[in-house]
């Protein structure tokens, strides 16, 4: 089978997403599927972390082309402090502003 043989398959795009959570916390993580992630942390099925402290909102995304730039993104955030992984959220929310 040639590579124009092939059947095109769309995109799977890796999120590098970071939850606010009750409390104040912040919880960080990798999916394929946002919105099915966060439903399952939502309903308490998602991680020990978010079972404990619920999630409340999506607070920073990025996307990647695979896991594996993902996951060392997602370990680079883990690794930084709290004050840290807010004012990364911040300098994001103004590049995001509507013209």
């Amino acid at each position: 089978m040639t590579e124009s043989d092939r059947p095109h398959l769309p995109s799977r795009d890796w999120t590098l997403y970071i939850l606010e959570c009750a409390g104040g916390r912040l919880y960080t993580g990798i999916t394929l599927d946002l919105e099915a992630r966060y439903k399952a942390h939502a309903s308490g099925k998602g991680a020990r972390f978010t079972r404990s402290y619920p999630p409340e909102r999506i607070v920073f995304t990025r996307r990647f082309a695979n896991r594996s730039e993902a996951l060392k993104a997602e370990h680079a955030i883990k690794k930084m402090p709290a004050a840290g992984k807010r004012g990364m959220i911040r300098r994001e929310d103004v590049t995001k502003q509507p013209d």
